[in-house]
């Protein structure tokens, strides 16, 4: 399959489909961190390209998480626009696709998720969960649940890497939905 990674510069995703004999390509406005297929620009850019089986994508969360609900009031302009890049993703037109985010205001200002998902599920002693919204795929299986339940990215320290670090994905889960969704 061709498979797009949107807002994804880690390469850990792209990577995981690579490996399972997939034709994949993260696209972010940031360089990539594996060397790979990685398209760096505004993945708007290709979403219409009519070459994508599938998209997994990670919109950036800063505006719609609810761990920063208590900023709304000052931002009403940027999470005007998170939505309508959201819902781009989620109304392009590629055969399957999952959106992946924290739990937010997605769920009333579009819909609830299709599923909830956490690390430790999938092999990460972490805390986080993440909603999943699905089109023509389905719902994902735990593959390595494990003890402990740490809450890292909830107590990670104020830096200027902090938000990217945040936003690494779990290769666990990155692993899970190259297997069960290729």
């Amino acid at each position: 399959m061709n498979i797009l990674i949107a807002c994804e510069f880690s390469g850990i995703v792209r990577e995981a489909f690579k490996a399972r004999g997939h034709n994949a390509w993260s696209c972010d406005l940031s360089p990539t961190e594996i060397p790979g297929q990685h398209i760096q620009d505004d993945v708007l850019y290709y979403l219409d390209d009519d070459c994508w089986d599938m998209m997994i994508a990670h919109p950036p969360c800063t505006d719609i998480a609810v761990c920063g609900a208590k900023h709304f009031i000052y931002k009403q302009e940027q999470q005007k626009q998170a939505i309508a890049f959201f819902m781009q993703l989620v109304n392009a037109n590629i055969p399957k696709i999952a959106i992946e985010n924290p739990v937010g205001i997605m769920s009333t200002k579009y819909r609830k998720p299709d599923q909830y998902i956490q690390p430790w599920q999938y092999g990460h002693g972490e805390t986080k969960k993440t909603c999943l919204w699905l089109k023509n795929l389905p719902l994902l299986k735990p593959t390595n649940i494990v003890d402990g339940r740490e809450q890292r990215i909830w107590k990670m320290s104020p830096s200027p890497e902090r938000g990217k670090l945040r936003s690494i994905f779990y290769s666990g889960i990155a692993a899970a939905m190259a297997e069960q969704w290729s």
